[in-house]
């Protein structure tokens, strides 16, 4: 009794205090690039849509419909999904393994960082861990013995499961492996009650096969075959390493051993969760060495695990008490960190210091000082002016900011490589440019930082293609040192003729990026402008000019790598410029960021984004 009172009050404990952290930082956190299109697809309501079914779409309608347009209202639906799984692990391991387990199962799924952190983000996680743990938990009780309760439950688990993403095939299918191979889940199969509540749960797939049937397959073709390479590579060796450090090396090892227990074990139950934990985990291993990379995957194996928590009480009781101890702490302060991740993510001063480093995290960054900035354009372009994106990022985060829906989006290949693009045409919402507007004024929003830097004077030869020479821009919005880098361009009358322009590209060799200067140095780079040239290059630090370089020194290389650029002044592009901060004592030594302004021959000033550099004493 004493057990089971301690682990009782240490999971309310965790359980109250996790959600009031978690509701506390989901109200600050920026919107994640995915909620936005989300709520976008919320205010196009339907049955089903390109990137998933039609759950997670209807729970952001109904919290901004409940809460307002803000982005706490539009995650609490998910808050309080997330907030229900661990009652339920509690639920499955107490009945299957007594209440003090059942508790400290709960606590373990509340401190399991990828299990900690669900319903912060407006993602379909949650919804799935809720479903995959009912599937679960109907199964227990179904093999113990057929009833119209569990049958029920199972049937509202699978068709949960079914709104919620493609990826639940896997839940299905591993469940499906795991009763064939077990001899009390084959006469299981055989069962017509069973057998109805399949079928119920197999129906709810019935819009997105609709949908997909209606769009020549196109969703199922992105989810299972244009998103993956389907050709073997290595980096699928890294899975172990990665899953380690975010479930924690110690619960990592002990969701292993719970795993080997219980499989060996005379419980029929224990089997069941052994096996099915076991078989999702490791397969979504194996697909790593064959699926997509490019885009976050960390979080597939969550349904195995949540499998294996009502096996590891028991299995870490056979532990020594210090490492029982170790186990937990790690766990805590593995949630601790990844919650600090999005208090960090919150924080416009910590974005800014990790403008330099790979963990930027650029789908959070930028978008209110982006939303106020094109507010500001519009108050001074004619009424009546449209806003135009360039790809649906922008579209749908500009949207949720100003609150429109239906902002147009020209095409990008961001569109296709997420899988936005036939849902964009079903809503009238792609754009062909200046062919659907014609001479009507409109703000263009360009976001130079979506494709890779060899790629951008491409993408600038794209958008003339579709609304003609880009004039001077309005604004250059440089967020955290351009790390971060938008462009309005404002597009009145009639299409302009003429060779693309397009605004400037620039690069600076020397010095190199946190590189250590004395309080005199060298900048040498390069540097031109589409349709009209350069007139003059300026060296910045921390956005004050201290020199004019000296433009139009030869660099013959970039028309062999850009072969589309027409700058006239090719290939005098090159410039260099010595910096002399001797005697200045308001720069101090340290870290500052040098940057560049450059000066088209049409008029326009465009500010380059910055890099860091260590300035010493002397």
């Amino acid at each position: 009794m004493r057990d089971e009172t301690r682990a009782r009050r240490a999971y309310w404990v965790l359980w109250v205090a996790i959600l009031l952290l978690k509701l506390a930082v989901a109200a600050r956190l920026p919107l994640f690039v995915d909620e936005a299109f989300y709520w976008q697809e919320g205010r196009h309501l339907a049955a089903a849509y390109s990137d998933l079914p039609g759950l997670t779409a209807w729970l952001t309608r109904l919290g901004v419909a409940l809460g307002g347009e803000h982005a706490l209202a539009l995650r609490l639906p998910f808050l309080l999904i997330a907030a229900a799984v661990p009652w339920l692990v509690v639920a499955i391991a107490a009945r299957e393994y007594g209440a003090t387990a059942g508790w400290q199962a709960g606590g373990l799924a509340l401190l399991l960082p990828l299990a900690g952190t669900l319903g912060l983000l407006a993602l379909p996680d949650a919804a799935m861990a809720l479903a995959t743990l009912l599937c679960l938990d109907a199964g227990a009780r179904l093999l113990r013995g057929v009833d119209a309760a569990a049958a029920l439950e199972l049937a509202f688990g699978l068709a949960l499961g079914a709104l919620c993403h493609y990826r639940f095939i896997a839940v299905i299918g591993v469940g499906g492996i795991v009763l064939l191979l077990l001899p009390e889940g084959r006469r299981l199969l055989r069962d017509v009650r069973v057998l109805v509540a399949v079928a119920i749960g197999a129906s709810a797939w019935a819009p997105l096969v609709a949908w997909n049937f209606d769009n020549a397959d196109a969703g199922l073709r992105f989810q299972l075959i244009d998103r993956h390479p389907w050709a073997f590579h290595f980096d699928g060796a890294l899975f172990l390493a990665i899953q380690g450090a975010l479930v924690t090396p110690l619960l990592f090892a002990a969701l292993a051993w719970a795993a080997w227990r219980g499989l060996r074990s005379p419980l029929l139950v224990s089997r069941f969760f052994a096996l099915f934990g076991a078989l999702v985990v490791l397969g979504f291993f194996v697909l790593g060495f064959f699926a997509d990379t490019e885009r976050v995957s960390f979080h597939w194996p969550l349904p195995g695990y949540l499998a294996l928590l009502p096996l590891l009480p028991n299995a870490l009781a056979a532990w020594p008490r210090a490492w029982r101890r170790a186990t937990w702490g790690l766990a805590g302060a593995g949630l601790a960190a990844s919650l600090g991740y999005y208090v960090a993510v919150s924080s416009p001063h910590l974005r800014e210091r990790a403008s330099t480093e790979k963990w930027y995290p650029a789908n959070f960054a930028g978008w209110d000082r982006l939303a106020e900035a094109v507010r500001a354009e519009l108050a001074a372009m004619p009424p009546g002016t449209r806003i135009v994106a360039d790809n649906f990022k922008l579209g749908a985060e500009l949207g949720f900011a100003l609150g429109d829906p239906r902002i147009p989006v020209l095409d990008h290949p961001l569109n296709h490589k997420h899988g936005r693009a036939p849902q964009l045409r079903l809503w009238g919402l792609h754009s062909a440019g200046r062919a659907d507007w014609g001479e009507a004024p409109v703000l263009l929003v360009v976001s130079a930082t979506e494709v890779p830097f060899k790629h951008l004077l491409r993408r600038y030869h794209a958008l003339c293609a579709m609304v003609g020479p880009l004039p001077p821009p309005r604004r250059v919005l440089n967020v955290d040192h351009g790390r971060q880098r938008f462009l309005l361009f404002a597009l009145e009358g009639p299409r302009r003729e003429g060779p693309c322009a397009a605004p400037a590209i620039a690069w600076i060799d020397e010095p190199v990026s946190a590189a250590r200067v004395g309080r005199r140095f060298a900048v040498r780079g390069w540097a031109f402008k589409d349709g009209a040239g350069l007139a003059a290059v300026e060296i910045t630090l921390d956005g004050d000019v201290v020199a004019t370089a000296r433009y139009g020194r030869d660099f013959p290389g970039l028309q062999r790598v850009w072969t589309e650029t027409n700058d006239p002044q090719h290939p005098k592009v090159g410039f260099d410029a010595e910096v002399d901060l001797a005697g200045r004592t308001d720069v101090a030594p340290g870290r500052h960021w040098l940057g560049l302004r450059l000066h088209g021959r049409d008029g326009s000033v465009e500010a380059w984004s910055e890099q860091p550099l260590e300035l010493g004493r002397e």
